[in-house]
């Protein structure tokens, strides 16, 4: 189960990478353009900056504190601060008719659950 739990902490720490590295580094009216990226033409661009800088902390945060040793409970809690994101993430393609990124999300959101439940649970490190 510990090496499950690494999985899907590692797919977690890549999708959070390559949303991270988009929202923060491709101008808006390309993330708007792009397949789910609706919700982004009425965004403000630090807004969106901002959930790009938070992505890819959650990408550090997912994996170094264990692989380090350092606070390894700091997956837990990123897992469960990915939640939260996640949780709006859905709102907002709610928001915008995009049931197919909402499935996406949904998916996103319920691994993140299961790090929650092993890493807090009976796999903490």
């Amino acid at each position: 189960m510990n090496v499950t739990l690494w999985i899907v902490t590692g797919l977690l720490a890549t999708v959070a990478l390559a949303g991270g590295i988009s929202k923060t580094f491709v101008p808006k009216a390309k993330l708007a353009a792009a397949p789910g990226g609706g919700w982004t033409a009425t965004a403000a661009v630090p807004f969106i900056k901002a959930l790009g800088i938070l992505e890819l902390l959650a990408a550090l945060g997912l994996i170094l504190p264990a692989a380090l040793d350092i606070a390894p409970i700091m997956v837990p809690i990123t897992a469960t601060c990915w939640i939260l994101l996640m949780a709006g993430a859905i709102t907002a393609h709610l928001r915008h008719n995009e049931a197919k990124f909402i499935a996406v999300n949904l998916v996103y959101l319920a691994l993140a659950v299961v790090v929650v439940w092993g890493r807090f649970g009976p796999y903490a490190f």
